[in-house]
């Protein structure tokens, strides 16, 4: 009988559980612009916890007027920077955005509020909304 009521129970609260996210983020460390610049960068790694791609297409925060992907190139001996149009996750797979590689640049920050936001977009679908705080941001 009691190990009825444990299975019961156990049952009861994994049905309760909140859906995990498609997407989790590690590591973010966002750089808010340097005095007399307006384009800041954040980095992270996103992981992907389904059995499916996920594609991001594009990402959104009321802090920044515009959040871009971009990443980092070598052509001709010579780094460049280029826009990305989408980020594939592979599934079960992990992205990592960091200096050198893929990021996030940050446009025009619209407010030095201690939290900041991101929305990752798969079309237009959000698939993760995260805030983090200021105070635990690297600067």
């Amino acid at each position: 009988m009691n190990r009825f009521i444990l299975l019961a129970t156990l049952a009861a609260l994994a049905a309760c559980t909140e859906p995990q996210s498609p997407l989790i983020i590690k590591n973010l460390d966002v750089q808010r612009a340097l005095p007399g610049t307006s384009m800041g960068r954040a980095y992270l790694t996103l992981v992907n916890t389904t059995d499916d791609p996920i594609t991001i297409t594009h990402v959104s925060s009321p802090d920044f007027g515009r959040v871009a992907l971009h990443e980092s190139v070598i052509e001709d001996g010579i780094a460049r920077m280029r826009a990305l149009d989408t980020l594939t996750i592979a599934a079960g797979d992990q992205v990592k955005l960091a200096p050198g590689g893929k990021h996030l640049m940050l446009h025009d920050a619209l407010s030095e509020d201690s939290e900041i936001v991101f929305v990752f977009y798969a079309g237009d679908t959000p698939v993760l909304s995260v805030a983090t705080r200021t105070d635990t941001v690297e600067f």
